[in-house]
């Protein structure tokens, strides 16, 4: 065990950046690609990802800070600090069954593919910390191992399912062809955001209101770029965060930046993607007939190559802000979560077109379900960090949006209470 343990955490240590090309290296292989393209693409893919990481990092080193210049300037008092994703997944991993939960997951995914169970084959081995976590809850519940692995399995048949429901809409809106997004917290604010998006372009008055990037720069010429739409919306954040004009501009021109460039980097990605993708398709097609498919599972953050993705989550950060505070029976001040919110939306903003203003919508009411899950998750979540992470200052308990208003998440965590009594 310790064996399994040692090799898991080394690969894990090696991020995403070297995780994703060698996997895909091996998957190239898998599908007859020739060895020299199949490097070609997996390092191609490499520095796409390493470009995507240090365009989120630039956009959660400025969002970060201004959101807790918000957070000083109206004097918000919450008692449950969310800490974000990073400190949920270093949680999850630090827990005794998450050592044989990736050996495990991969082959209950090849196993589901070849029963037909999905079509999607999830290569974003970083992100299976999604399905971890669950296990890993289930574990802290109930002290039982064979049930920690059934609710990791459970929680990656859920994604996996959510992924092949969702998968027109990724590669029909974003242009990722051959590609889903088995990503946990995506597909868990899309399994409630997209029904609700439904209802809510169904209201009177409401559901002529559209709004796409594509309009906003027609309708509004330069103030309706991509680029120029990050600044306003930066400079906005910054106002709101008491910022002084140099700050106003700075944080402005920085989320100018991730507008310009994330788009790019994503493309960068998918030259080295699209190969594959191909030669998967013709060899499962010549083994399976024409009517077999199978999507690539890859990382949501490829959803921030879209505008309407990015501007909708922006503006959902003082929302969120704002609802956390007037919200009855809500105890979690969102912080660590607040840079990520482009990610959860990525699945409802591609079901609505590009639609800001319905996707926005959509994205407040999902996050005050989310809220809500998240103060109902603080103890286990508090149990699951202690000793792993260093808690805020004033902070007894922590949750996070990503994993504690994570509605899958919630789910096992009920049936995990439900089903202690009876192990």
């Amino acid at each position: 065990m310790k064996t399994v343990s040692g090799v898991v955490q080394y690969i894990l240590n090696m991020g995403p950046s070297v995780m994703l090309p060698i996997m895909i290296f091996i998957i190239a292989l898998i599908f007859s690609v020739k060895p020299a393209k199949a490097i070609r693409s997996a390092l191609t893919i490499g520095i796409g990802m390493v470009g995507i990481n240090l365009v989120i990092g630039l956009l959660t080193s400025n969002i970060g800070p201004a959101a807790k210049a918000m957070v000083k300037r109206f004097g918000f008092h919450l008692t449950i600090i969310d800490v974000g994703w990073p400190s949920a997944a270093a949680g999850a991993w630090g827990q005794p069954i998450s050592s044989i939960l990736i050996p495990v997951l991969l082959v209950t995914n090849i196993i589901l593919i070849m029963l037909k169970v999905t079509k999607t084959l999830d290569i974003d081995i970083w992100n299976y910390w999604h399905m971890v976590a669950a296990g890993s809850v289930a574990f802290i519940v109930t002290q039982s191992w064979w049930f920690s692995i059934l609710s990791a399995i459970i929680y990656m048949i859920f994604c996996l399912v959510i992924a092949d429901w969702t998968a027109k809409d990724v590669q029909e809106f974003y242009g990722l062809e051959g590609i889903s997004f088995p990503t946990g917290s995506s597909d868990a604010f899309g399994l409630l955001g997209i029904p609700i998006s439904a209802a809510i372009a169904r209201i009177p008055g409401i559901k002529n209101l559209h709004a796409d990037s594509e309009t906003i720069q027609k309708r509004f010429g330069i103030f309706g770029e991509p680029m120029v739409m990050g600044i306003i919306i930066g400079a906005a954040i910054g106002a709101l965060g008491g910022y002084d004009i140099a700050g106003i501009l700075k944080l402005g021109i920085n989320m100018g930046a991730v507008m310009m460039l994330m788009p790019r980097m994503v493309k960068l990605l998918m030259e080295g993607l699209m190969p594959i993708s191909e030669s998967a398709r013709g060899v499962l097609q010549k083994r399976y007939g024409k009517d077999r498919e199978i999507y690539l599972g890859m990382d949501a953050a490829l959803s921030t190559g879209a505008p309407a993705t990015l501007a909708t989550g922006l503006l959902l950060v003082p929302i969120t802000l704002f609802i956390a505070v007037i919200l009855p029976g809500n105890r979690v001040l969102p912080f660590g979560d607040l840079a990520t919110i482009p990610f959860y939306v990525s699945l409802i903003v591609a079901r609505r077109r590009g639609n800001i203003i319905h996707s926005v919508l959509a994205g407040a009411v999902v996050i005050t379900l989310a809220l809500f899950m998240a103060t109902d998750f603080s103890p286990v979540h508090t149990e699951m960090l202690r000793g792993v992470v260093k808690f805020p200052a004033g902070s007894a308990q922590v949750s996070s949006l990503d994993m504690g208003g994570n509605f899958l998440n919630w789910i096992l965590l009920k049936f995990s209470e439900l089903v202690k009594g009876f192990i």
